[in-house]
């Protein structure tokens, strides 16, 4: 698979995708970690349409990431928001990991 390019607002922009998943608790390397490992499961996002995934970081956290493809030829991507979600439940009623 090709490398996967991120494009990210500088961290003073106001109102930038650094500062807004920096609200949430997320770090630039969560967000890139889950989008990584979990590309291929991208969903569209119910509220937006957006390219949405869901993944567990190194830091424990099951996380939320909304993107937008911003072009194929290298392939990137721009955060939109990052947020922590809550685990998905199984069938049983238990927590899963992923």
């Amino acid at each position: 698979m090709r490398d996967l390019h991120f494009i990210w607002d500088l961290e003073d922009e106001p109102g930038g995708n650094v500062q807004h998943i920096a609200e949430h608790g997320i770090t630039q390397d969560e967000v890139e970690e889950v989008v990584t490992e979990h590309r291929d499961e991208a969903v569209a996002s119910r509220s937006s349409g957006l390219p949405t995934i869901f993944g567990r970081t190194a830091t424990g956290k099951y996380i939320c990431v909304v993107f937008e493809y911003v072009a194929d030829d290298p392939p990137a991507i721009r955060t939109v928001t990052a947020f922590e979600a809550p685990q998905p439940r199984s069938k049983k009623g238990k927590k899963r990991g992923r």
